[in-house]
């Protein structure tokens, strides 16, 4: 196994903890308590719960750390360091009974995405990566693709679309997954606007560490984010098509 820091270690521990939580209420999804927060935007008990697993398992190991959550909103201690968290990135699936949402926790330090974990717990996919350390899912070296017509390449997208675009698109309804799969090469781009800071910090970081390129990101907003990653190939012919996006 690669080494890892104690940071992405915690964040490790609390991803598994809060997983066992999701895996019960996922297989009893018709029972939980589910609210509205907005046009297509759900919160449910689900949510709640594995994000205060999260919450708990993070502050102990470091309690003067600042916390950016979903649920949660901002609790801001210290500013230098900050967890940014989404319990369940994919709500609308899961309370679907659709198997494809993660756990996403992102540390940033000093304005900068330095540790990231994905955590698929249905699949037990795990995709995580530190600063100047590589990417990695479930322990292996993971890279983008290295695809180079646009053509034969795969993208991953979201949200209205006002225009359509001329590439082979899908959406999965998880920006986190979405940007994890860039990095392990499963899909060639990702790109979506209107999208909150918790959806793809751990994905910028995973991204990057795997040798792709992702646009710049001001990291003190929280929402209404632009996102276009991609591998270095293809991004330039990417960017052309989306240009209207």
């Amino acid at each position: 196994m690669n080494s890892i820091s104690a940071n992405l270690n915690i964040m490790i521990k609390a991803s598994e903890k809060a997983s066992k939580t999701l895996i019960r209420d996922f297989g009893e999804v018709e029972k939980l308590q589910v609210s509205v927060k907005g046009p297509s935007d759900f919160v449910s008990s689900a949510d709640i719960k594995a994000e205060k697993i999260i919450i708990n398992e993070l502050i102990k190991a470091k309690k003067n750390y600042s916390i950016i959550s979903e649920e949660g909103g901002e609790n801001n201690q210290d500013p230098e360091n900050v967890w940014i968290i989404d319990p369940i990135d994919g709500t609308t699936n899961f309370l679907h009974g659709i198997p494809h949402f993660a756990i996403s926790i992102a540390l940033k330090s000093k304005n900068e995405i330095v540790s990231g974990l994905i955590y698929d717990p249905i699949k037990d996919e795990m995709f995580y990566a530190e600063k100047n350390n590589g990417a990695f899912f479930n322990n292996q070296r993971i890279k983008v693709s290295k695809k180079k017509d646009i053509n034969n390449c795969l993208f991953a997208t979201g949200g209205r679309e006002k225009k359509q675009v001329d590439l082979v698109t899908r959406k999965s309804g998880s920006a986190a997954l979405d940007m994890a799969y860039v990095a392990a090469g499963r899909y060639d781009g990702y790109f979506q606007n209107n999208l909150n800071l918790w959806d793809i910090a751990a994905g910028i970081i995973i991204v990057k560490e795997a040798g792709g390129i992702v646009n710049e990101i001001n990291l003190s907003k929280n929402d209404n984010i632009k996102i276009r990653a991609s591998n270095t190939s293809i991004n330039e012919k990417m960017l052309e098509k989306i240009k209207n996006f």
